[in-house]
Parts: structure tokens; C-alpha cells; sequence
């Protein structure tokens, strides 16, 4: 149910902001708005409200429209011929549909500005262990090490970090890194991420580059039982110290679960500690799928220091003024790293397993408002980025596509064709129903295989 409302309240949200935009800057250029809909199909709720616009609520909840009074959809009145979208200068038919992707991106600068002067919580940029014979290796960083700026840019959390590697990757440039040793030394690399194969960009590149974040030693101790679970049948408690599985000593947490995961169905032999006395259980591992394999599953979550937790985590905020600057540029590179990402699938440099739909939005509308207000704020400002760019794509039927008809006809004088325009909304069903397929297939994929 939370992702279900999470993402109904986004939808509806984006939707308003965006065709308010319209509808705004339509009433500006004295053009009758004869509809204001959010959703398709069906009508659920219709409201005058004392005016000329029907204020409605439609059964489809995945977009929204704006309807004017235009010549080319039915006839109009001589008396309010001025007042048609068609009528209008083609100057002010560009701003109306521009105003509705502009009105998103201001969504976004508007959240990020509250989020930014209420504070948003991150974890510290502390590097894990650098692995051998990779680009952060042969640009000498080291575990235990801070990152403090890239590139000049300060980046107080390993969110940013991550952001602003993934556009300058996209642009294959190299990341000047200025870093501080656990000793206070500050020092300088130059990380090279022209290494990146476009395939490296579909998964965790930081991985590819030899970063990791630093993680607390996490100890085979047992915090936490599934009640009936593998592990509580046979016998286990929380508290517990795994020392070792079929004779193999034990260190981490990791090596626990790898064990488990890779002995599915098969009988495992714990070596615990309790209470300063050593027993031995039998376990065996129950059987699951997971992204199309088998894995084991005991049943048991470990011990967390919360302490050493807490102390890796960060809050990143700012005064009104600062905050604004931060949203600002928070959006602005937000969308050009939107905008490469989609300029480098068109091309085949990265896979269309980026793309995502409906599903897969809902999932993180849903785990978002789970994680609190900040987070599913921010879920809300990337959305409402995305639907802005995408919006603004050249593409037949969004709007971006009706600013190119209108260019066109700034450069040849006249209005585009009946003919040209049918064609051209013929090609973007053709792309759009296309895209969504993807999008689709990609969600349902992420479902079965994960």
C-alpha cells in the first residue's frame, strides 16, 4: 500500500506542476483553456468551479493534458477566434509548451532548496580498500582515505562523489581528486575515467574504478533470528559467535553469508561461541531463487555496531542563500547528466537496461517514503528532472517535439502542414509506444531475474 499511494501522489504531483505550466502561461497569452485533466481516459470527477476550464479527474493517473481552444481540433467562433492556441504568435505557442517541462525542472530547484537548507543525510566519502590494478590504484588512492573535492567541487557525501564521477565518466574526462590520509595529509590525484568501457556505466562503476565505501568490520555474530527460520530450529540465538562453517575459520559477516548462499539444501557445520563455551550445530540451508540461480538462506541478520555506524554518517545542509545556489546546480547537473545518459543509449554506447518504467518507479517511489520525508522529497525532485528533460526531447507528440514544428516554422515563415504534422505524431507513437516496450521489459526483467 505505501508504494501504491507513494506513487500515485508522486504521478499526481508531476502531473499538476506540469500542465499548471501550461495552463499558466496559456491564461497569460489570452488563450481559453476549455480543459485541465490529470489522468487519461474515462473522467472520474468534472468541476467548473464558477469558470471556463473543466477542472478534471480522469481513470488513467499516468499523465494529464491540457485542451485548448485550437481550429485544428474543432470548429470556433468568430468572436473567439483571438483566442485560440493556433491564433497566437508563434513566439507564445513555444512558451505555453515549453512551460510545462520548465515548470518540473522549477519543481526540482524548489526541493532541492528545501532539502538542502533542512539538511540532507548522506555517509562520509571514506574509501574501503582500493583494489590492486585498478584506475583508483594507479592513481594511488588509498583505503582510509577521504575524499574532500573532485575536480574543485566540494563533495561532503559518497552520493555526490558518485554523481559527479558518473558525469564526468559520460564525458570521459579525468577526475582531479583532492583527498585527506587518516594521518590529516591532504593529497591530489588524477583518477582517469576515460578507462570505462560504455558497458562499465550499466552497473556499479565505482566498482570498475577500484572504489568502494568504507564498511565498519562487521563480525560473524548473530544480532538478529527470522522467527521459525532455518537458524532458530536448529538451535542458534542472537548473541551467537560463528567461529567457523565445515572447519573454515570465520572473520566477517561476508564470509558467513557466502557460505550460506553457496550451500543451498546441503548440511553445514557451525562452530559457535556462547557464553564463553564452544558448541556445534548442524544447519542446513533452505533453498530460494534469486535473479535465476539458487541460494541458501539460514535466516539470520548480524550484529551491528551502531556506533561505528553513526560515525561514518553526514548531513549536508546550508543557509537559504548557499542552499538555493546548491539547488540550482544540483538540478542543472542533474539533467545534463540525464540528457548524456539518454544521448549515449540512442547511440549504442550504453545499454537500454538503463531505461525504466512505470513498475520500477513505483518500487522506488514505495522505498523511498519508507526511508522518510527527505528521501522520497528528493525521489520526487529526479522524477520531476526526468519528466522535464524528457519532455523536451525532439520527439513528435511531447512537447519537445511541438518546438520543433514551431522552429520550423519561425525558419520557413509559415505553419507546418497538416500533412507533416499527422506524419510527424505517427512517428512519435511509433517511438513512444517503442520506448514504453523497453521500459516495460526492463521492469518486468528486474522483477523475474532481479
Amino acid at each position: 500500500m505505501t508504494t501504491l499511494w507513494a506513487f500515485a501522489l508522486a504521478i499526481a504531483l508531476l502531473v499538476l506542476v506540469h500542465e499548471l505550466g501550461h495552463y499558466w502561461v496559456a491564461r497569460r497569452c489570452g488563450v481559453k483553456v476549455l480543459r485541465f485533466s490529470v489522468g487519461f481516459g474515462k473522467p472520474l470527477f468534472a468541476r467548473h468551479f464558477g469558470g471556463e476550464t473543466e477542472w478534471v479527474l480522469s481513470a488513467i493517473p499516468l499523465g494529464g493534458y491540457v485542451k485548448m481552444l485550437d481550429e485544428r481540433e474543432e470548429e470556433v467562433a468568430a468572436h473567439e477566434l483571438h483566442r485560440a492556441f493556433n491564433r497566437q504568435p508563434v513566439m507564445w505557442r513555444m512558451a505555453i509548451v515549453v512551460a510545462g517541462p520548465v515548470s518540473n525542472l522549477l519543481l526540482a530547484v524548489v526541493l532541492y532548496w528545501v532539502l538542502f537548507m533542512h539538511g540532507v543525510p548522506g555517509v562520509k566519502p571514506l574509501l574501503g580498500e582500493v583494489a590492486p590494478q585498478t584506475p583508483a590504484a594507479m592513481a594511488q588512492l588509498r583505503a582510509q582515505e577521504t575524499i574532500i573535492s573532485i575536480n574543485g567541487e566540494p563533495v561532503p557525501s559518497w552520493e555526490q562523489v558518485r554523481w559527479v564521477l558518473l558525469d564526468l565518466a559520460l564525458q570521459g574526462a579525468v577526475a582531479h581528486i583532492e583527498g585527506r590520509t587518516a594521518q590529516g595529509e591532504t593529497v591530489q590525484h588524477d583518477l582517469d575515467l576515460k578507462v570505462l568501457a560504455p558497458g562499465d556505466l550499466n552497473g556499479d562503476f565505482t566498482q570498475k574504478l577500484g572504489l568502494q565505501l568504507f564498511q565498519p568490520l562487521v563480525q560473524p555474530i548473530i544480532g538478529k533470528l527470522v522467527e521459525g527460520g532455518v537458524a532458530q530450529r536448529a538451535g542458534l540465538r542472537p548473541g551467537d559467535h560463528i567461529r567457523s562453517i565445515d572447519g573454515r575459520t570465520l572473520t566477517r559477516w561476508t564470509e558467513l553469508v557466502e557460505m550460506v548462499r553457496s550451500h543451498p539444501g546441503r548440511v553445514l557445520h557451525l562452530e559457535i561461541e556462547r557464553a564463553g563455551s564452544l558448541l556445534a550445530f548442524d544447519v542446513t540451508p533452505e533453498t530460494t531463487a534469486e535473479a535465476g540461480k539458487q541460494a541458501g538462506k539460514i535466516g539470520a541478520g548480524p550484529y551491528l555496531d551502531k556506533q561505528a555506524f553513526d560515525a561514518l554518517l553526514t548531513e549536508v545542509h546550508y543557509g537559504p542563500f548557499a542552499a538555493f545556489r546548491q539547488a540550482m546546480r544540483k538540478s542543472w547537473e542533474t539533467a545534463a547528466v540525464s540528457l548524456r545518459m539518454m544521448g549515449k543509449m540512442i547511440f549504442g554506447e550504453i545499454s537500454l537496461k538503463n531505461l525504466s518504467g512505470p513498475i520500477t518507479i513505483a518500487d522506488y517511489a514505495g522505498q523511498s517514503a519508507k526511508q522518510g520525508l527527505t528521501s522520497y522529497l528528493d525521489f520526487l525532485a529526479l522524477i520531476s528532472i526526468s519528466l522535464g528533460v524528457l519532455n523536451l526531447l525532439p520527439i513528435p507528440l511531447l512537447d519537445g517535439g511541438h518546438l520543433l514544428y514551431y522552429m520550423a516554422e519561425l525558419i520557413k515563415g509559415s505553419q507546418v502542414s497538416e500533412k507533416a504534422w499527422e506524419a510527424g505524431q505517427n512517428v512519435g507513437i511509433v517511438l513512444l509506444v517503442t520506448l514504453m516496450a523497453f521500459a516495460l521489459y526492463n521492469d518486468i526483467s528486474r522483477l523475474i531475474f532481479g
